[in-house]
C-alpha cells in the first residue's frame, strides 16, 4: 500500500508484513534519498524474492559504472517508455530525467517526442537505436550497432543501451498490465 492506503495497482497483491529487515532499511534509504518509496518498489513487495531481482538489475543497469552517464541512461527509460505509452515509467523516469538534467524541457520532450529535443549527435544515435529495438528489434543489423560506434559508443555502450531499453520494454508491460500508479511527487518534481 502507499502512504495514502491505496495500491501502487489494480491487482489485489499487498506487501508483505512485516517487511524483512533488509527491505525496510531499503525502502528507509529511498525515503532518505528520494522523500518516498517509489510505487514499482512498493508493487513488488507482495514477493520479496521478486523485489530483490528487480532492484538488483534495476540498481545494476541503471547505477553501476557504464559508459552510459545515469542522465543517458534516464533518457532511454523515458524514450522507450513513451514509445511504450506505460504511463508509470513516463512520469518516475520523466522526474528523474528533468532532476539530472536541470532541464524540465529535456523532460517533456523526451515524453512526447525525443526527436523534438535539444540532444547532441550521440544522445540521438542513442535514443534511435533504443526506438529501434523496441518497435522493431528484430531488424537490428550491424549498420544500427556501427551508427552508434561512429557517435562515440563502444561495444560495451552498446551492450548496456541495449540492456537498458530492454529491462524498460519488460517493465513498461509490467506496469501497463497492472495499471501501476505513479507516485503524485514525481508530477511537480524538479520543473
Amino acid at each position: 500500500m502507499t502512504e495514502d492506503g491505496q495500491s501502487p495497482t489494480a491487482l489485489d497483491l499487498p506487501m508483505v508484513a512485516p517487511l524483512p529487515e533488509a527491505t525496510a532499511k531499503y525502502f528507509a534509504i529511498c525515503e532518505d534519498k528520494l522523500g518516498l518509496v517509489p510505487n514499482v518498489l512498493r508493487a513488488y513487495a507482495f514477493d520479496i524474492a521478486k523485489l530483490n531481482a528487480f532492484t538488483a538489475l534495476y540498481n545494476d543497469l541503471m547505477l553501476a559504472d557504464s559508459g552510459l552517464t545515469k542522465l543517458e541512461r534516464e533518457m532511454i527509460a523515458v524514450a522507450v517508455s513513451s514509445l511504450n505509452r506505460c504511463w508509470y515509467c513516463q512520469v518516475a523516469h520523466g522526474a528523474a530525467v528533468r532532476e539530472l538534467s536541470g532541464d524540465p524541457v529535456l523532460g517533456e520532450a523526451l515524453v512526447m517526442n525525443w526527436r523534438v529535443a535539444d540532444l547532441s549527435p550521440r544522445q540521438r544515435a542513442m535514443l534511435a537505436f533504443a526506438e529501434k529495438l523496441t518497435l522493431a528489434s528484430a531488424r537490428i543489423e550491424e549498420a544500427d550497432r556501427q551508427a552508434l560506434r561512429d557517435a562515440g559508443f563502444g561495444d560495451r555502450d552498446i551492450w548496456d543501451i541495449a540492456a537498458v531499453a530492454g529491462f524498460f520494454n519488460m517493465t513498461n508491460r509490467v506496469a501497463s498490465a497492472t495499471a501501476m500508479q505513479p507516485n503524485p511527487e514525481y508530477h511537480g518534481a524538479h520543473r
